[in-house]
């Protein structure tokens, strides 16, 4: 008996062996086949060619850098992929400088670097792409360098608990954008921000529409959407509450707060709602404009408190 139970026990070890060797390794490159057990390794067989790593369902404790090339990464399904604590090059989970990078479905997630910027994603040249994929409890979801040739897009996805404003660092944000050409945020959420700005940008051109910027449940939060040096463009569709935790109340939007370099006369900001959480009474602006530039500021819908706009 004794004899039969170690050679059932060693026959389960054999079998466990082999399952364990046939698994299929989590990222594939879709234009190939080959499938990897790392998603660094799987980003280098791409190269700087266009490809597509499409990764399994699970969490990750993994990182990647994008030399070159045009990337997809994209989920098996949205929101099984999970990006969570792993830091490359003391940046973020990607850290993308090829021709360009879409990211399709994916959750990042505990993000957090000694510089007081970890990010889910960290741009730094090419287009980007971003749909359907949630950012939450890190320093900041997304944060671009300055590449005045490229775009960002976001469409359809969520910033939850980004941001901070501690330790003497300068300020993290839910998204935050440099001199990149242009920016187009459209569908998305922004809550529960942990300080800085939900939306900060420096780009010429932006389109802002049909968002969400819940702040009910922030923490020590400034902006909503601050437009650093200015931009043209849209903002509209968007929904806005303040809530009562503020680092500072006294605007929703910013025009060029940091210094103006670019013309704001050809931004339009309409069709949107502001409003604070139930029971809070206070003042605010909906636009702080630190320009004269002429902002088209259309219809709006604007709580009691809330001034149309300021020139500051």
């Amino acid at each position: 008996m004794r004899i039969l139970s170690t050679t059932v026990l060693v026959s389960a070890a054999v079998a466990a062996t082999a399952l364990a060797q046939v698994a299929p390794a989590p990222f594939t490159v879709a234009e190939t086949g080959q499938a990897f057990q790392s998603l660094a390794d799987a980003v280098n067989a791409i190269g700087d060619r266009k490809g597509t790593v499409v990764i399994a369902p699970g969490t990750y404790r993994q990182c990647a850098v994008q030399q070159g090339g045009d990337v997809t990464f994209t989920a098996a399904a949205p929101g099984t992929a999970i990006f969570d604590g792993a830091i490359c090059e003391g940046k973020g989970a990607l850290v993308l400088r090829g021709r360009a990078s879409k990211v399709d479905g994916i959750v990042f997630q505990n993000l957090r670097v000694p510089d007081g910027n970890g990010a889910g994603i960290r741009l730094e040249s090419g287009n980007l792409t971003v749909t359907n994929s949630l950012f939450r409890n890190s320093e900041q979801g997304i944060l671009a360098g300055d590449a005045p040739q490229n775009s960002v897009t976001i469409d359809k996805s969520t910033f939850r608990h980004l941001g901070r404003c501690d330790r003497d660092l300068d300020c993290a944000h839910g998204v935050y954008i440099g001199r990149y050409g242009s920016l187009t945020v459209t569908r998305s959420r922004f809550d529960q921000g942990d300080g800085g700005h939900y939306l900060k940008t420096r780009t010429p051109r932006v389109t802002i529409t049909d968002n969400s910027f819940d702040d009910s449940a922030g923490h020590l939060t400034n902006y909503m959407i601050d437009l650093s040096n200015g931009a043209s463009g849209t903002i509209s569709g968007n929904e806005m509450v303040q809530g009562k935790d503020k680092d500072n109340h006294s605007a929703f939007i910013t025009v060029a707060p940091e210094g103006r370099e670019h013309d704001s006369a050809g931004l339009t900001i309409a069709n949107n709602s502001a409003s604070f959480v139930p029971g809070l009474q206070r003042s605010s602006s909906f636009v702080a404009n630190f320009t004269d530039d002429a902002v088209k500021i259309g219809a709006n819908k604007l709580a009691s408190g809330i001034k149309v706009s300021d020139r500051r």
